[in-house]
């Protein structure tokens, strides 16, 4: 029986297509078709800069 691809945390991993790149990647969630599904290098091009809260 073959074993179901999982992360470190125990999570379910879905072979996607980055929406981008179109380099094969996983996920560890079900893309549900109606939103852009990006590989980590894409994700971080695309994500929103972290606000740095009290820190100078």
């Amino acid at each position: 029986m073959a074993e179901e691809n999982v992360d470190k945390f125990g999570r379910k991993l879905y072979t996607v297509t980055c929406s981008e790149c179109g380099q094969e990647t996983q996920v560890p969630f079900k893309p549900d078709g109606q939103r852009p599904v990006y590989c980590r290098d894409c994700f971080l091009k695309h994500r929103k800069p972290r606000r740095d809260f009290g820190r100078n």
